[in-house]
């Protein structure tokens, strides 16, 4: 059996788990397994989509403190249906929800666990993971020994498709009272800001705009792309940006379809974090710069004249 599991905000299915899922339904057409999902939480909005994903059977853990997000209560619960329907391999997304509870859920039913895959290579009898090493220059091919395993797929990497939709059974488990020995309080959100682990597409500034107040012109090329804010560390270290921004080893790793670095030198941390993304655009005045290395399309120009030069032009286009 393959258990995945479905996170949400709000009540709101976040779009990783539908990837988590098609990633799911399809490892268990190779192996021959059934596959059902777990969701916590007391209402949502959208669940019946998870059908049209192939996923058949769904345990609702419905109790009001489930909510917000509870490492206590999450990791007992997930463990709890992974005993009962003897799942041998357990999916979750490589979210900061999924990062936090997939090693605790790992604990507790006694599991390898491989973190930030960027594919699964399934087949009838094993699962072999594979996963970035060295700040991004390598691969490992990884497999786990145990009976169980846990996996945590990386956002944006694995396509979530669609198909036929079926029936999907919903079964409800009233949780009377769930284990609260961590609880979130409150939560402070950024509104309107879409996160960069999960955004389609990215633009990021570097120390190349020289100061915070010149991050206007990130933040206007970005509404005109749709896109989520990024920085590097050197930005955040300065202050002129929050670190939930930040890309890179040390702030978040990101796989958007078109990441475009302005003004981004391209250290090896940033590099970390981006390199895997599917269409890279740099700007930057140096040419020699280490981040044309990685880029499929380089401006070497000033990002002062090439970014509103080219928000307006995206601005035209979209009128």
């Amino acid at each position: 059996m393959i258990l995945a599991f479905i996170e949400q905000r709000d009540g709101v299915i976040k779009k990783v788990s539908y990837e988590v899922v098609s990633k799911a339904v399809a490892s268990g057409k190779i192996t021959g397994e059934k596959v059902a999902a777990i969701f916590c939480g007391n209402e949502v909005s959208g669940i019946d989509n998870l059908a049209g994903y192939g996923l058949e059977k769904l345990y609702f853990m419905k109790n009001p403190d489930l909510n917000n997000y509870s490492s206590s209560a999450y990791s007992e619960l997930v463990s709890k249906i992974a005993n009962q329907i003897s799942a041998k391999t357990v999916l979750f997304g490589n979210t900061a929800m999924g990062k936090d509870l997939a090693p605790r859920v790992a604990v507790k039913l006694s599991a390898g666990i491989i973190t930030d895959c960027v594919e699964l290579e399934v087949s009838s009898d094993s699962i072999k993971a594979i996963r970035p090493a060295f700040a991004g220059k390598a691969r490992q091919v990884v497999s786990l020994r145990t009976p169980v395993k846990v996996f945590t797929l990386r956002p944006n990497v694995f396509k979530a498709e669609t198909g036929s939709a079926g029936n999907l059974d919903i079964e409800t488990i009233t949780e009377n009272s769930v284990n609260l020995a961590s609880k979130v309080v409150s939560v402070k959100k950024s509104e309107g800001k879409l996160d960069v682990a999960e955004a389609d597409i990215i633009v990021s500034g570097g120390r190349g705009l020289k100061e915070a107040a010149n991050f206007n012109l990130i933040e206007n090329l970005a509404e005109a792309l749709g896109a989520a804010v990024g920085a590097s560390r050197a930005v955040v270290d300065a202050g002129w940006r929050p670190h939930r921004e930040q890309v890179g080893q040390t702030g978040k790793t990101v796989s958007p379809t078109l990441y475009v670095a302005c003004g981004i030198s391209g250290a090896i941390q940033h590099l970390a974090g981006m390199s895997s993304s599917k269409y890279i655009v740099a700007i930057n005045k140096d040419k020699d710069a280490p981040i044309f290395s990685v880029a499929d399309y380089g401006i070497a120009g000033d990002v002062f004249e090439i970014i509103p030069a080219l928000t307006e032009e995206l601005k035209k286009q979209s009128n």
